[in-house]
This record gives structure tokens, sequence and C-alpha cells, in this order.
């Protein structure tokens, strides 16, 4: 818990000095093996990854977070909650992307959630951090088909901006651009550019489909200022670690 309460200063500080950052996101359903997690880790940690991501839509529980948080904190990067409910709390994280799920049809995962959740994370005294979360594309990912969201097509930049720029206008932190897990192909550059030239100076985050270097700097160039990775980092080590290099040598 050493980052904890400097997490945004800290992602802000950098990405107002024009730095470019890379977050790891690890689904505790999937880990089978803690030394290996740890070993993998320890890799993106060396390679340059900013901070490292825990969480999932399904089957995730505090005891199971809390393992890969303790492991994260031997690392020396922030470890920040990415819950797809409650369930996905821990006792031990720096802090949590306390996201609304802005393109949802149900308002359990736009604010019913959150209510639940306040009370426990206050007690915790995780950081929050405040973040419109908004899916994009038409695969169907698991977020999608749990949140009941409805995405915004690759087409229509125009939602997705106001969609954007609804978030900043609430007060949230940062807005996050997710094409789902495991997507055949990330956010469009264009969607990308679109919107961060909408909201400015409010964090964006672009998650998804981000499987090689070249897609991780079109996005970044696009103007995210934060990549996420997860199913290349399951899948293709070696290629996760190029992304994460690419994105801290631009």
């Amino acid at each position: 818990m050493k980052w904890r309460g400097r997490v945004y200063e800290t992602i802000k500080r950098s990405v107002d000095k024009g730095q470019k950052l890379h977050f790891t996101l690890i689904d505790p359903e999937k880990v089978t093996d803690l030394k290996e997690l740890s070993n993998t880790l320890k890799k993106v940690v060396d390679a340059g990854t900013d901070a490292i991501l825990v969480g999932g839509s399904l089957q995730v529980y505090m005891d199971d977070v809390e393992k890969v948080v303790e492991i994260i904190e031997e690392l020396g990067v922030p470890s920040i909650l990415f819950p797809g409910s409650p369930a996905g709390l821990a006792r031990n994280a720096d802090a949590i992307l306390f996201i609304s799920l802005l393109n949802s049809d149900d308002p359990y995962y736009i604010i019913g959630a959150h209510v639940v959740a306040a009370p426990i994370i206050k007690r915790l005294g995780l950081e929050v951090l405040p973040t419109g979360y908004i899916i994009v594309g038409n695969w169907s990912a698991s977020v999608s088909v749990v949140g009941k969201a409805r995405p915004i097509p690759h087409d229509k930049p125009g939602i997705g901006v106001a969609y954007a720029l609804a978030a900043k206008f609430l007060g949230m932190k940062f807005v996050y651009l997710e094409a789902g897990s495991g997507a055949p192909q990330p956010v469009p550059q264009n969607f990308v550019e679109k919107v961060k030239k909408a909201i400015d100076d409010t964090i964006l985050i672009v998650g998804g489909g981000i499987r090689d270097a070249e897609k991780a700097l079109a996005i970044i160039n696009a103007g995210a200022d934060i990549i996420v990775t997860g199913t290349v980092v399951e899948e293709k080590l070696d290629e996760a670690i190029k992304i994460i290099s690419a994105i801290k040598k631009r």
C-alpha cells in the first residue's frame, strides 16, 4: 500500500510532462500459478510498465485479488483495482478505478454497484480514481455482455465524444475507451483522436485489441495517455514487452 494516496498525482504529473504510460491488466480468474505470475510481472515491470490493474468481469473474488496484489507489492509499481463488481475489491491494493460503465443499459453498472461498494472502499481506505468507462465496437466481450453495454460503433466517434464529455463534465478524472478483452481490433485511431481533442486535459486510457507495438504506437500518437494490455501479456509475453518498450522509447 506504499502508493496509496499518490497514484493519481503520480499519473497526472507524468502525463503533464508529456509522458505516455502503460498499464498491465491481470485477471485473477485466469491465474493458475502465482509463481509464474510473479515471474511475468517482474518482466513487464522491468520493461517499464507503470502500474498493474487487477480485475475481470467474471468469477473474481477478494481473496484471489489480494493474492495478486501481494505479488505486485514487491515490484515497486502501483496496484490498481479494475473491478467488475464489489467482489473485486481488496484490502491491500493502492487504488481503484471507480468505473461507471456509461453506455450500459443497466443503471446498476452506471451507479448501482458504486453505491454498494462506496462504503466498503471508504473503510478500506483505497485511493479512488473516478473513471468514465465506454465500450467501443461490436466485439462481444465479457464486459459488454455482463455489463449490458450498448457498444458505440467504430464509425460513430461523435457518440464517443459525447459520452467522454459527459464524463469530463461530471468531474471524472479518467476516460477509458474499451474495445474488450481479446477484441479482434483496438479502438480506431480517429475515434481516439476525436475523443482526446474533446476532453483535452482529462486523462485518456485505451485498452482492448492491442496486440503489437505498431497498434499501440498508433493509438498513443492519436492521443491516448495510457495504453492497457492484458490478453497479449497472457498469450504472448514477448510481444507485450515489445509494446511496453515501444511506448517508453517513443
